[in-house]
């Protein structure tokens, strides 16, 4: 049976009509500032391949009123020219706007393009976009904030804010000293316990080193780390992390590029549509798509089926061979 997102992009019109974009430009993400992207030679390039083009890489302004004007703007599509995190802020603007999404592979990650198919070179997404076709994707919601990708809490978080300090910077002393602290971080974590509630799955209470509530479920292959080949399930899923040693790092390490971590007994998996997560503290620290932030607790998730209209690449068609006879 055809999936939503097949059925979606089979509904949809042939691409190739042009659209007017609305870019909105962070040149602070981590490809921008490796290809030393501005405002004006992202606007060129857009321009090169005859794209109707706004771009707004305003940072003196608030982002909330840089997404307001976007919202508000003639442009058919907003176009995210940064990281997950920009993506994800998009993303929540978006639910429910009548507007579609672009995602264009600036970040570090650049999760969300994977899993849409868009090439990772800029130019060639550019290119590319009056191609593609929107379809309609799931989001999760953790206490009302729209993720895209995932949401983790406990000993993560920290260690990707102190990573993002140190994000563009290839000074060997730094590069050691946040190794150092990593082990450290790593070695001297104490599980958190968490209470689990779920219409979906057991009641119960855990003592955690992380857990993770990513939108959909990632697959598991040879060097598919953090994939998702579905993003319209209408679920989420959960993934419950008891202990993180640095043997632990390792070895999952070694399991994700093997792609058999989802064994791993350290971990354990299960699918929901709805899940609280509770702990002792009145707030607690949660990267959200790639963004640390305080939340208060307990975090209350739920799956938005098929919420976000997004661009993306169109399966390839395959062709009937020619059984004709000669």
């Amino acid at each position: 049976m055809a999936s939503a997102t097949e059925a979606a992009l089979s509904a949809t019109p042939e691409p190739g009509a042009s659209r007017r974009y609305h870019v909105i430009f962070n040149p602070n993400s981590g490809a921008a500032m490796a290809l030393g992207l501005t405002a004006e030679t992202l606007k060129a390039r857009f321009k090169a391949h005859g794209h109707d083009v706004t771009i707004d890489a305003d940072e003196a302004a608030g982002f909330k009123e840089r997404l307001a004007a976007a919202i508000a703007s003639d442009a058919e599509v907003l176009v995210s020219a940064g990281g997950d995190g920009t993506a994800t802020a998009l993303a929540g603007a978006l639910v429910g706007s009548g507007k579609t999404l672009a995602v264009l592979p600036l970040g570090s990650a650049n999760l969300l393009a994977r899993d849409l198919k868009i090439p990772l070179d800029l130019d060639e997404a550019i290119a590319g976009l009056d191609g593609m076709r929107p379809i309609r994707i799931d989001v999760g919601a953790v206490n009302g904030r729209t993720f895209v990708h995932k949401v983790v809490v406990g000993v993560i978080p920290s260690i990707a804010a102190a990573r993002e300090k140190v994000r563009g910077i290839h000074d060997i002393g730094v590069v050691l000293r946040f190794a150092q602290y990593f082990i450290h971080r790593v070695g001297n974590a104490r599980r958190t316990a968490v209470s689990i509630t779920s219409r979906d799955t057991e009641d119960r209470i855990e003592r955690v080193h992380a857990v993770a509530v990513a939108n959909n479920a990632y697959q598991q292959g040879f060097g598919k780390i953090f994939s998702r080949e579905r993003l319209d399930s209408g679920t989420l899923t959960l993934y419950v992390l008891r202990r993180l040693t640095i043997g632990d790092v390792l070895r999952l390490s070694a399991e994700m590029i093997a792609g058999r971590w989802q064994d791993d007994d350290a971990l354990s998996i299960e699918t929901v549509r709805s899940v609280t997560i509770n702990a002792k503290k009145p707030t607690i620290a949660a990267m959200i798509d790639g963004e640390v932030e305080l939340l208060e607790t307990p975090l209350r998730f739920k799956v938005r089926p098929l919420a976000l209209s997004v661009l993306a690449v169109p399966p390839a068609v395959e062709t009937a061979p020619d059984t004709a006879s000669t």
